[in-house]
């Protein structure tokens, strides 16, 4: 029987890869904790585990073994006793960094969603999706862990995006935001469009939350909102502009083709509808976060998955559309779906 060591071209082969996916939750764990505790903003310009328990209010023990495990994980660098950050915990982690991303970890770690691969992912792949999964029901409080913590990943996209649009010189006037979530792609439109009244729809719960950040960016009086499911709630017409951020990976190509010709029907002649979302290249394993977020459907949705340009572009057939330009939007790993 063949063996490793006798494989003369492998080498020395390393168990690395297969024990990081073993162990892959305690890593989530760990920044969970580190995040929870405030942990990377106390470290400032470095400090011992005895100062980090006292700022935490933590257990000097628990800190000190946690601190040793995001060193080991590259976290954090130590020397002579003292913690100190990386750049990227620096930039990323630090909430006094205004490119803090801790919130995510709300809805990325909270139990309903780790609970969606680790309780039964072989059954996922079997049924090919996660039928009558909780979080796609109704006004579920999932989404506001959404809304506030994942507004520190799409708030460059949404910035990027109002870039492109105030880029084609047109004057968009009317607005329509799609799971508008925390609101800041509307709200970025509404910054970048002094004349543009912006209606966001989503769960009720959410909106109170897009209102808020609305009122704080200055502009409430031309932002309204509309309740309910996207499928089902009647948000009027004459749109110059439709925003998809972030949704169309949550269900079927169909579903996704039907929704655009509800948009269609409440546009403005020569009206656009612009999506963002995570796009694949055709081989589906390539760039590494978009063409891993259909696993991150595939746990998560009964249908849902990250759509290639191919796909989009079938999606816009079945519409009605001639087709899409897709743009991607660096350094985000979303791009910039443009239906024609």
């Amino acid at each position: 029987m063949e063996t490793i060591a006798e494989d003369a071209d492998a080498g020395v082969v390393s168990p690395e890869l297969v024990v990081d996916a073993l162990f892959a939750c305690r890593k989530t764990a760990a920044i969970r904790a580190a995040i929870e505790l405030d942990l990377f903003t106390h470290i400032g310009k470095g400090k011992t585990a005895a100062l980090l328990a006292s700022a935490t209010s933590a257990a000097e023990r628990g800190v000190r073994i946690l601190c040793d495990y995001l060193v080991v994980h590259g976290f954090l660098t130590k020397e002579s006793g003292e913690y100190r950050m990386t750049p990227a915990t620096r930039m990323f982690l630090d909430r006094n960094s205004p490119a803090y991303m801790g919130s995510a970890v709300e809805f990325v770690a909270a139990p309903e969603i780790l609970d969606n691969f680790l309780r039964d992912p072989a059954a996922v792949v079997r049924n090919g999706g996660s039928p009558g999964l909780a979080n796609m029901s109704p006004d579920n409080p999932v989404w506001l862990k959404f809304a506030r913590g994942m507004g520190s990943f799409t708030g460059l996209s949404a910035k990027l995006l109002a870039d492109e649009i105030s880029g084609l010189g047109k004057p968009f006037k009317k607005v329509l935001d799609i799971a508008a979530g925390p609101g800041l792609f509307g709200i970025e439109i509404a910054k970048a469009l002094p004349s543009a009244e912006i209606v966001a729809v989503d769960w009720a719960a959410v909106l109170e939350l897009s209102r808020q950040n609305a009122d704080k960016a200055g502009v409430a009086d031309r932002y309204r909102t509309i309740a309910g499911s996207a499928f089902d709630v009647d948000w009027g017409t004459d749109y110059d502009l439709v925003l998809l951020p972030n949704f169309l990976h949550h269900f079927d190509l169909p579903t996704c083709a039907g929704l655009l010709r509800k948009i269609i029907a409440s546009l403005v002649e020569g009206g656009r509808i612009v999506a963002v979302d995570f796009v694949p290249n055709e081989d589906r394993v390539s760039p590494p976060f978009p063409a891993a977020f259909s696993w991150e459907m595939l746990a998560s949705t009964p249908a849902g998955q990250a759509y290639t340009r191919n796909e989009l572009s079938e999606m816009a057939r079945l519409a009605g559309l001639a087709g899409v330009t897709v743009k991607p939007m660096p350094p985000t790993p979303a791009s910039l779906i443009l239906f024609e």
